[in-house]
């Protein structure tokens, strides 16, 4: 190993602290994409808390480190676990939590762990690396300066569907895990909901050998996938774009003419214009021009 290495490892090591709850982000796939710092917490942890233990093992193993002890800390006993945890930092010890791949506790286990042990009054602290989130979005190409991630859609299409309707006007990019089994029925949702020409992108197998970009209007896409049963499978991640802006070009809708013209009638049209604007969203300066206009014509 080289020196200067080895010695940024030994410094990363001599920087944890006794009686704290670690959360490590692992790979999401390929196996270099670890952090020195998580390398070290790992070398260095009394107990390492993963999601399945055969899963983080392998990792370890492949950088030759091999856990004090080594629990497996899952959705069913993340409660009970817990209160273990907090026992073992009260007891001094270095306690590390990952989960299968990528960071704890984000549509992973993780979440009740840190909000026990923050409750108990012991320190938590992350250590950031791989996100499928990010890793999706940064080699998107997608512009949109805002996003949302909301994890993994429903599973059955009714409550999907009403889900994926809170984005029809969306302003912001939506990121979806989905499960590959999923994915053509999904795709059709989103098709039916949010139209054919909304723009998603499917992200596959991020880091790994059959990494996948793939951006389409939704209903090509739908088709793309239906035709390329390779498509159906791993990890997947979506991207659905915000909606389009609308046509500044068109006029303000009917609600907002009618709100219009009845307090044009009572109020200055400055004042009317603004109002109607902040009532129903429309375009103020659409507003006032159209209120002049109709001003013009009362008067000729």
């Amino acid at each position: 190993m080289h020196t200067s290495f080895a010695h940024l490892l030994e410094s990363a090591r001599e920087s944890f602290c006794r009686g704290t709850l670690y959360v490590v982000a692992t790979p999401i796939g390929n196996l270099t994409d670890i952090t020195a710092r998580a390398l070290a917490a790992f070398s260095v942890a009394d107990v390492v808390c993963a999601e399945d233990t055969r899963v983080t093992g392998s990792l370890l193993g492949a950088y030759g480190i091999h856990a004090r002890k080594l629990v497996s800390l899952r959705e069913h006993n993340e409660r009970g676990m817990a209160e273990q945890v907090i026992r073992w930092l009260a007891e001094g010890l270095i306690v590390v939590q990952v989960s299968d791949a990528g960071t704890p506790a984000v549509s992973d286990p993780g979440a009740r762990l840190v909000e026990a042990v923050r409750a108990a009054g012991h320190p938590v602290s992350p250590l950031p690396g791989a996100s499928a989130v990010v890793a999706a979005l940064s080699a998107s190409g997608f512009t949109t300066p805002h996003f949302l991630f909301h994890g993994f859609l429903p599973p059955k299409s009714g409550e999907r569907r009403k889900t994926l309707n809170q984005w029809l006007s969306s302003a912001h990019i939506t990121v979806c895990y989905e499960a590959p089994h999923r994915i053509v029925d999904t795709l059709e949702d989103i098709v039916a909901v949010l139209g054919a020409d909304r723009r998603v992108m499917l992200t596959r197998e991020l880091t790994k050998t059959f990494e996948t970009f793939r951006g389409l209007p939704a209903g090509q896409l739908l088709e793309w996938v239906k035709s390329d049963s390779n498509q159906q499978r791993g990890e997947i991640a979506l991207l659905i774009d915000a909606a389009p802006a609308p046509d500044q070009e068109d006029g303000p809708p009917a609600e907002a003419l009618k709100v219009l013209d009845i307090l044009a009638a009572e109020l200055p049209t400055k004042q009317a214009a603004a109002l109607t604007a902040q009532i129903t969203g429309a375009n103020k300066k659409q507003l006032y021009d159209l209120a002049l206009a109709h001003k013009k014509m009362r008067e000729e």
